[in-house]
């Protein structure tokens, strides 16, 4: 039996199911609050970062080296700063090295 549906957009089916709202909703969180410190971060290390998830007070970023981590580790304290001052109840940011596959 063929059935034909009529295409709809990933906004319908996220309002169309409490799951996928909750994971749009995680996603433009976690990519507000990197462009929330975005400018605390050196240029050339930005295209390394990228916005991970957050929970309670706990925000993770993903980084491609160990360089750019070590970095991050150490601007910590200034992004936790500014994403309290923006609203966010963070305490802790998890920066997390990707591996190259």
């Amino acid at each position: 039996m063929n059935r034909r549906t009529a295409p709809f957009t990933l906004q319908q089916a996220a309002n169309e199911s409490p799951t996928l709202a909750g994971l749009l909703a995680r996603a433009r969180d976690a990519s507000a609050r990197l462009k929330a410190i975005e400018d605390l971060i050196p240029a050339e290390m930005r295209a390394a970062l990228q916005a991970g998830p957050a929970e309670d007070d706990v925000w993770c970023v993903l980084v491609t080296g160990s360089a750019a981590a070590a970095k991050l580790r150490q601007l910590s304290p200034m992004l936790v700063s500014r994403l309290k001052s923006k609203g966010w109840d963070v305490a802790t940011i998890r920066i997390k090295v990707q591996t190259r596959r």
